[in-house]
């Protein structure tokens, strides 16, 4: 596809492909993981993906910002998303590019020469899912790729994105995995002030007050504690998300002055029976809300538009949407 002059939204992470498929619980007990759990690859875990192949797995692009991008794109204009990321030089990075641009996703990959493209394991095990992740090239992007003219270009073109403090354009950021707070602890302290939307789920907003040792569980209490983080673009307050699957939306909006309002979104519903796999769904809610932002929605709106993806995304296998396209209304 032909590169417009800009896209409105600049999505910029680890890239990932799921290798997905639905097993016992046996499976979980060979690698000794966890249903509804997310972690980092060990070597006990690298033969995990070729069992997960040989039962007939399906391959899906992953990676929390590039299912955002797609889900992005998908409520979009054409032409709206770019995404880009470190992949290897090999059939799996072939298969991210390919699938990305069948979404509308124009993608700028760094191609390293010598790690394998990253890759998550996703074990469906009923209504669970358990993440196991092999970051390899995803972990080796280099500023030098984004320093690029032709892609910084487009970096500048981007209306939200990260370095936002400087020309004060909206930057959001998610969570993305328990681990990330776990062992990512102090990269992510060196972004989170940058941040005016912060995204995560139930899971992720524990690990994150359980790795600063803010002696709580509460997520409403953890939401404010994130939307009252220092941030260096003082002409924006912070706005952060908690989602928690079936269980309300919490939202903390700050504002300029230090004060803390907190709304509740109830969840689209959805009979048991219309579920299909819940991973991604997260993911699905950040691209809706992600697209309402660029559309210059509400917040309200924005939620809204969440919660409706993320509600299409769990009745497909793994972080898809439903196609031919469906068309956002509001609940």
């Amino acid at each position: 596809m032909a590169a417009p002059q800009g896209y409105p939204l600049l999505c910029l992470e680890n890239p990932l492909l799921d290798i997905q498929a639905r097993a016992d619980d046996a499976l979980l007990e060979k690698y000794g993981l966890k249903a509804n759990d997310a972690i980092l690859a060990e070597e006990q875990h690298m033969g995990l993906y070729d069992d997960l192949m040989k039962l007939d797995a399906k391959l899906i692009p992953g990676g929390a910002a590039q299912n955002t991008a797609r889900g992005a794109q998908y409520l979009l204009p054409d032409n709206s998303v770019l995404y880009i990321g470190c992949v290897g030089k090999d059939n799996y990075g072939e298969i991210l590019k390919k699938t990305c641009e069948e979404a509308g996703v124009h993608t700028e990959y760094r191609v390293d020469e010598t790690q394998p493209t990253g890759k998550c394991g996703a074990v469906i095990t009923g209504h669970n899912r358990s993440l196991c992740t092999h970051l390899a090239a995803a972990n080796e992007y280099k500023l030098e790729h984004l320093k690029q003219a032709h892609i910084w270009d487009l970096v500048e073109k981007a209306q939200f994105y990260f370095e936002a403090a400087a020309k004060n354009k909206p930057f959001m950021l998610s969570l993305s995995a328990p681990f990330i707070a776990q062992f990512f602890k102090d990269q992510l302290d060196s972004v989170l002030p940058y941040t005016d939307y912060t995204v995560c789920n139930e899971t992720e907003a524990v690990a994150y007050s359980e790795s600063h040792q803010w002696g709580t569980e509460n997520v409403v209490e953890i939401a404010k504690k994130l939307a009252l983080l220092p941030k260096k673009n003082n002409k924006r307050a912070r706005v952060s998300i908690v989602t928690q699957g079936t269980e309300a939306t919490i939202v903390a909006v700050a504002s300029l002055s230090g004060e803390v309002e907190i709304k509740t979104f109830n969840v689209h519903e959805l009979p048991k029976e219309a579920i299909n796999d819940t991973n991604g769904a997260g993911d699905a809610f950040a691209g809706g809300f992600l697209a309402g932002l660029v559309g210059g929605k509400s917040l309200e709106d924005s939620v809204d538009m969440g919660q409706w993806l993320a509600a299409k995304s769990i009745q497909e296998l793994g972080p898809s949407f439903p196609y031919p396209k469906q068309t956002y209304s509001r609940s």
